[in-house]
């Protein structure tokens, strides 16, 4: 069908208005199509609305207290200080209800429809909203992922990181369970406001996934900064007190808290979006199963972002929203990468990888070479913290190519963009030692390690 055709409502009815369904949204209308998106809550999605936007905001909060501390070390005298939660929430609501004009602003610009409202799938080409039916040439599902609860007696009593971005009262003892990028940030958030944090993971340690020396070096260092880690353990039952919550865990003792966050996973968002009823293929959790270039089995009804469970992060969304306007819109034939993805988690201190994990690595090839560098970050020396920051490169030693790289410390969610670049262009140890030292910095380590443990 060529753009333009009235044989449909639209050439592209979207459903989900976040990263990865606004960029597709606005690609595909640059080329002419006819695209209308749905949207049941806010234009902006998960990132924008309650997601990384708002969690930053509440990260660079809670670092003030550190900052604070260090600042008399530089020579500043610094007075009282008090924190009010209520006035942070409400600065953070302000600037998500800015970013959510702009996400308007910049799809009606584009020329694409916006539809505010729950839109349910009832066919190949045909969607329904409310009383009103459309038909569409193609139909993109972008409705993200939403967090998930445990079976567990009390859970109702628990929250998610949706409802803490939103807490009237700020919680002075909060126990965090999970061990995921999620659980430790929030876990740091809270914990840098004041609250005593505990956080709980059933795993051997927090962090599945990310390379072990970092996610060892990050337990210990929440632990420095007075966060309760505890890993191997769970909660077996919640109980709502008079002040908070009571919590039974698989050791047999019990907390008491004001508040218990969540943070164990997030599903796909396809319930009752009607895939099934046309046709699509969902994977056992309710992922929208794709080919590389987010085509279902019903080759009028396509999917991108967190809602196909692959690689759960805003950019990737945005990738592959592009990847598919280009190629079903523009002319093209392209397919999102998803090798090499450089990733920050905002703990305290926070993490920048991007390319293998060591165990990985060890896997996939013959021989590596692994280069570490382990040090107290400059800021420290007069700051007087004792955190420590350490840098991490794998090479196959075969060919010399760096295929990963992983930093925690100051400032290493803002180095490892940089490293990304060169690791997935697949650049060598040789190169990276060809080059110059920015000096003094934290990111320097990554040209200077000569060698191998």
């Amino acid at each position: 069908m060529s753009i333009g055709t009235t044989e449909f409502d639209y050439d592209l009815f979207v459903i989900g208005a976040g990263s990865g369904g606004t960029r597709a949204s606005r690609i595909a209308a640059s080329y002419g199509a006819r695209v209308a998106v749905a949207e049941e809550y806010r234009v902006g999605g998960t990132c924008v609305i309650r997601g990384c936007v708002p969690k930053k905001l509440l990260v660079y909060a809670s670092h003030f207290a550190e900052d604070f501390e260090t600042a008399e070390g530089y020579g500043w005298t610094i007075g009282e200080t008090s924190f009010d939660w209520k006035k942070l929430i409400a600065r953070k609501d302000t600037e998500i209800d800015r970013l959510n004009g702009l996400y308007l602003n910049t799809l009606n610009n584009a020329g694409v429809e916006i539809m505010l409202g729950r839109a349910v799938v009832e066919g190949p080409n045909t969607i329904r909203m409310g009383d009103k039916v459309i038909t569409a040439d193609k139909i993109l599902v972008a409705v993200g992922g939403w967090p998930t609860m445990p079976d567990v007696p009390g859970i109702e009593h628990a929250i998610t990181s949706n409802e803490a971005l939103h807490l009237e009262e700020f919680p002075k003892r909060i126990v965090v369970v999970g061990g995921g990028y999620i659980a430790v940030e929030f876990a740091g958030i809270f914990g840098g406001m004041g609250s005593d944090v505990i956080q709980l993971y059933r795993g051997e340690q927090i962090l599945r996934g990310f390379d072990d020396d970092i996610r060892n070096r990050l337990a210990d260092e929440m632990r420095k900064k007075g966060m309760d880690v505890r890993v191997g353990v769970n909660v077996t039952a919640i109980e709502k007190t008079d002040t908070g919550v009571s919590l039974t865990l698989t050791d047999g003792t019990t907390l008491e808290a004001d508040a218990v966050m969540y943070a164990t996973g997030r599903s796909p968002n396809t319930k009752g979006l009607g895939l099934d009823t046309a046709g699509v293929e969902l994977a056992k959790n309710g992922a929208v199963k794709v080919d590389a270039y987010g085509k279902t089995n019903v080759a009028s009804i396509f999917a991108v972002g967190d809602v196909t469970d692959r690689v759960q992060l805003t950019p990737v969304a945005i990738k592959e929203g592009h990847a598919f306007a280009l190629t079903e819109f523009g002319g093209m034939t392209v397919s999102p990468e998803h090798d090499a993805i450089p990733t920050a988690v905002f703990s305290q201190p926070p993490i920048g990888t991007v390319g293998l994990s060591e165990a990985e690595a060890r896997e996939k090839f013959t021989d590596i070479d692994v280069y570490e560098s382990d040090f107290r970050p400059m800021k420290h020396t007069l700051g007087g913290s004792n955190e420590r920051a350490y840098t991490k490169l794998i090479v196959d030693k075969a060919t010399d190519k760096v295929v990963g790289a992983h930093m925690i410390g100051l400032d290493s969610a803002e180095i490892i963009q940089g490293i990304g670049i060169a690791v997935k262009a697949e650049l060598t140890k040789t190169q990276f030692d060809s080059t110059v030292a920015v000096h003094p910095s934290s990111a320097e380590e990554f040209v200077l390690m000569r060698n191998p443990r």
